[in-house]
């Protein structure tokens, strides 16, 4: 039985002892039907940390005003959420800068959590080298004690200039090629500040400023001057942003593994339902064990730890991430680059024993073994 399947057998084995309890009973009945719904990730981050403009952002596109909830389909549906919630399925918390205060981030909500450093054009004092300074400190932020143990992933997004990138109009993309043919001699100087640019360039300066920021402008010239033009330097600027990679995060972390987070989700709210009013002890038992031994949640948190590099399988861990459902969660994808279940098992096996390793990847070791156990006894022995 997997996660979701655990989830709504407990909720359904709770509900009788609910139903005098109109405030229990509708909760758990909600939580049955998210387990079906859409997967719903809230935005948060304090104030100006850009949390609808990173919202905007993702979409594509402007978000009408007051809207603060969007489904999209990623595969599957999401539900984008820029507002309080507090039954949410995942997170992606905002920090306008390396040092913002992390207090709203809980150990426990690791495994939903991914991180934005959503100013990361203003890093660096605004060089054009930003980004790369800024992908820098969310990779050292991912691998830091402080913060790695508080999300899956940190990192680096340039919200508006991504939106305004992704919204350049023709007219102004090709004002933007004009600038790259200025000699820098004659541009760097006014591209110090928005107010000489503005000056300097009246017609077009200032609906770039809205448009890119100065950051972008001065990006863009850059880029330009190395001969993109049109659609190629808006996808260059798109590219620079940061906005793919956090779309592919919510994708791989999020969306794909939507039913293992949904069912956490109803699980962490069942689990405080018979705390709030204890009625069943052997069933919140059962689910403080399912909750701790869940291992698609183990999946999750190793595919983490691999990725932003706090665990480290050597040469092994294209293998381990193949079947731990980084590609994919079918037995097929799983085993696309294994021979087969029972020799994955084995071998593996003799990593988590290898003394030369250390703890830390023995460990992680046992959870990929586990993985490989789960194939065999589906019967998925070999990939077709």
């Amino acid at each position: 039985m997997n996660l979701a399947e655990a989830a709504w057998s407990l909720l359904e084995r709770a509900l009788p002892h609910y139903r005098d309890s109109p405030r229990a009973e509708a909760f758990l009945g909600t939580a049955m039907a998210r387990l079906t719904g859409p997967l719903r990730v809230t935005v948060t981050g304090p104030p100006r940390s850009g949390r609808t403009t990173l919202l905007n952002a993702v979409v594509g596109e402007p978000v009408p005003p007051g809207t603060d909830r969007l489904t999209v389909d990623w595969p599957g549906d999401v539900e984008l959420v820029d507002a309080p919630e507090t039954d949410t399925d995942a997170v992606v918390h905002l920090l306008p800068h390396p040092a913002a205060d992390t207090r709203p981030l809980r150990p426990a909500a690791a495994v939903s959590t991914l991180v934005v450093l959503s100013r990361a054009d203003e890093l660096g004092g605004g060089r054009v080298d930003a980004l790369v300074s800024a992908r820098q400190v969310a990779r050292r932020r991912a691998r830091s004690a402080e913060l790695g143990g508080l999300c899956q992933d940190v990192l680096a997004v340039a919200g508006s200039l991504a939106l305004g990138a992704s919204l350049l109009t023709p007219t102004e993309a090709s004002a933007l090629a004009a600038l790259g043919r200025v000699p820098r001699a004659e541009l760097d100087p006014v591209l110090l500040s928005a107010d000489r640019f503005a000056t300097a360039f009246p017609a077009e300066g200032p609906a770039l400023l809205t448009r890119l920021g100065l950051f972008g402008v001065r990006l863009a010239a850059t880029q330009a001057r190395r001969g993109l033009t049109g659609a190629a330097l808006a996808a260059e600027l798109v590219r620079a942003s940061g906005i793919t990679e956090l779309r592919t995060a919510i994708g791989t972390r999020f969306a794909e593994r939507s039913p293992v987070l949904r069912a956490r989700t109803a699980l962490l709210g069942l689990e405080a339902v018979l705390r709030r009013e204890p009625r069943a002890p052997a069933l919140a038992a059962e689910v403080e064990r399912v909750l701790a031994g869940a291992h698609e949640l183990r999946e999750l948190r190793l595919l983490a730890d691999l990725d932003t590099g706090r665990v480290s399988l050597g040469e092994e861990v294209a293998e381990a991430r193949y079947l731990l459902g980084a590609q994919g969660t079918t037995p097929a994808a799983r085993l696309a680059v294994s021979d087969d279940a029972h020799t994955a098992v084995l071998r593996w096996r003799a990593h988590a024993e290898d003394p030369r390793r250390d703890s830390r990847a023995r460990r992680a070791a046992l959870v990929v073994v586990r993985s490989c156990e789960e194939l065999v006894t589906r019967g998925a022995t070999t990939a077709p």
